[in-house]
């Protein structure tokens, strides 16, 4: 075959990223746009020695679980990879990849994994507290917002993306009309050039609170009073704000902040506990199922009240301050300094004093509070990046010796793998649910517990 060959495939399976996998005389195809039941013609797009990518031409035959995406442009886009299938199938494939991850990964027998149901949602729309909107330019010369294409800087010109929240669409619209009466330039990436890069916008979801914060190429916002003005007008609005970024980078947010008006954060609850929630504070991202995935990693801590714990990538102390409602002493571990100076006030906001954050790296902090200072660990919570926990840090998890170990993980590949390696040195896998998180997208959460041998 060749580029621009059309042939016809069966999709079984899915890859990580949502396309569709079949094969046609054991040749391997990806194929975006589909799931697993279709029937399709495809168009050859690159080939390789054991697989090759292929666009979607026509249904032939469409799977029982494909649905009708509801964003109109969804497969442009590429945000939703997911959203063609139904939601029921949606959970199921990625309870599947769970189980397959730590089977293949982490060297469990798929039968012997201790898997509980995963949690979905119940409504799996409109559940994104945060969203970032670049601005730029259309053929015709106006000023869009949207979301860029999967893998490209092209920007798909849509307002109302139905995983956010419906107050976006407002906003954006003022933040638009705004830059236009005033002549205010999108930046243009390629030159360099032009003032308002991006807009961060982010509601607590207890509260109702709503945060804007317009990334800058530049120290200042002409006739910024004006937009302030606008967008305090919007129901909720509690904090606008710029954030500078000066740098040619893909990076979205700089720094700097400054403060055009209000506290310059916003409040946001998950069950008892209160959060302070900054531009630059991560907080996750659909706080419905966050309230699951907390309740669900406590539950697997099994705290009694006079546990040490120590919470491993903890951001702006979202788990320490659940945690320290039933433990003894927490102690929160994170490198990004502004989520700790977040972590300290969130403590204070919440009149808990048994916790103590340490600014650092996991493999840093953990081995030098261990081994100098003696500060032991009953429990064990870690929350780490996409790419698991580093080395050194499950190494010193091993030294430490805890009796309970509970891992949230956004990525059940790096799960698999660092499971495997504490499999290895005296650590037994108890539990494991997933959380679904990101409904219409092919990510999902996931907590297991380890118990020492």
């Amino acid at each position: 075959m060749k580029k621009n060959d059309l042939f016809t495939v069966a999709i079984e399976d899915m890859s990580e990223d949502g396309a569709g996998i079949g094969r046609t005389d054991g040749y391997i195809w990806f194929v975006k746009d589909t799931v697993i039941g279709d029937v399709v013609e495809a168009g050859v797009m690159k080939m390789k020695k054991n697989y090759g990518f292929a666009r979607l031409v026509r249904i032939i035959d469409p799977s029982p679980s494909r649905v009708e995406p509801e964003c109109p442009v969804a497969r442009q886009c590429g945000g939703c990879q997911l959203q063609a299938m139904s939601y029921e199938e949606q959970l199921r494939f990625k309870e599947r990849k769970i189980r397959n991850h730590l089977s293949r990964l982490g060297g469990i027998p798929a039968d012997q994994i201790p898997m509980e149901p995963i949690m979905g949602m119940e409504n799996p729309w409109r559940y994104r507290n945060k969203a970032q909107f670049p601005f730029g330019k259309n053929k015709n010369g106006e000023i869009i917002t949207g979301f860029y294409a999967g893998r490209t800087h092209a920007i798909i010109e849509h307002e109302d993306c139905l995983l956010g929240v419906e107050e976006n669409k407002e906003i954006l619209e003022i933040i638009r009309n705004f830059m236009k009466e005033y002549k205010i330039e999108p930046y243009d990436e390629g030159a360099h050039r032009g003032l308002v890069r991006h807009a961060l916008i982010r509601k607590g979801f207890a509260t109702g609170e709503l945060m804007v914060c317009l990334v800058i190429n530049g120290r200042s916002l002409p006739a910024a009073g004006v937009l302030t003005e606008r967008l305090r007008a919007v129901p909720g609005m509690t904090s606008i704000s710029l954030s500078v970024n000066q740098e040619k980078t893909n990076v979205i947010m700089g720094q700097e902040i400054i403060s055009l008006w209000g506290p310059g954060y916003i409040t946001d609850r998950i069950g008892d506990v209160t959060y302070r929630i900054s531009p630059l504070s991560f907080y996750q991202v659909n706080p419905v199922q966050t309230k699951k995935l907390y309740e669900t990693a406590l539950e697997y801590a099994d705290l009694k009240g006079g546990e040490t714990v120590w919470d491993l990538y903890c951001g702006i102390g979202t788990i320490s301050l659940f945690l320290a409602q039933k433990a003894g002493q927490v102690y929160g571990v994170e490198i990004v300094p502004q989520a700790i100076r977040d972590a300290e006030e969130n403590a204070r906001l919440n009149h808990m004093e048994n916790v103590e954050f340490f600014v650092g790296k996991a493999e840093e902090v953990l081995p030098e509070q261990y081994e100098k200072n003696h500060i032991s660990a009953d429990v064990i919570v870690v929350d780490p990046p996409r790419k698991g926990c580093d080395a050194k840090c499950l190494e010193t998890i091993v030294k430490m010796q805890p009796e309970r170990l509970v891992y949230i993980s956004c990525d059940s590949a790096t799960l698999g793998r660092d499971v495997k390696y504490l499999r290895e040195n005296g650590y037994e896998l108890k539990r494991v649910r997933g959380c679904d998180m990101f409904g219409q997208t092919g990510h999902c959460e996931c907590v297991v517990k380890m118990e020492k041998n």
